[in-house]
């Protein structure tokens, strides 16, 4: 159980931050990266959120889903694989959320027209914060596969599965979006020349 009774701790004033297996590393460590990333498309997904809520519950209630395991990817990400007695099981991605998301795309997905355009970001208030969503998401994915390829770090597969998905869902998801509304907002290639 998680319990923060006081914000501050002043532990990472010289520039360093703790993992989950009690070591510490520069603020700037990729890992930290990936991992401040991870919670920024948490955040994105929080603003997302605001709109969906009136537009569709059930979409909304995903987002919470989602949510709730990028907490999950972070808590994974912050504890490397070790060899040393934590003391605990640390938390990690598994297929099955990654297979959830699978069916969420496939659901979402059935109501959509194959694209014959890309499409810009943009439509209703919610596609456009999941959009934002989804390039956020992509760069978290970037860092978590910079990371795996460093030399003694440890990126585990379902996560790297679970971040790749993810920026799928939340793409179809604003299409969805906009199917509701009025239709996506298609790329008109050199339309303004």
């Amino acid at each position: 159980m998680v319990v923060l009774n006081r914000i501050y701790t002043r532990t990472g004033d010289d520039g360093t931050t703790a993992l989950g297996d009690g070591e510490r590393r520069a603020k700037y460590d990729l890992r930290i990266e990936a991992f401040g990333t991870v919670d920024e498309t948490n955040a994105t997904l929080g603003i997302a959120r605001l709109s969906a809520i009136e537009e569709d519950a059930a979409l909304d209630a995903m987002l919470g889903r989602i949510q709730n395991d990028l907490f999950d990817l972070g808590a994974d990400l912050c504890t490397p694989a070790t060899d040393k007695d934590l003391g605990y099981e640390p938390l990690r991605i598994i297929q099955t959320q990654v297979d959830r998301l699978e069916t969420e795309i496939d659901d979402l997905n059935r109501h959509l027209e194959p694209l014959r355009s890309f499409v810009l970001p943009g439509g209703t208030r919610t596609a456009a914060a999941l959009h934002v969503s989804r390039t956020v998401c992509r760069r978290a994915e970037r860092l978590m596969v910079q990371l795996a390829a460093q030399p003694g770090e440890v990126v585990g597969a379902p996560a790297l599965k679970y971040v790749n998905r993810l920026s799928d869902l939340l793409f179809v998801a604003s299409r969805y979006c906009n199917w509701k509304a009025k239709g996506d907002v298609l790329w008109t290639p050199g339309g303004n020349r």
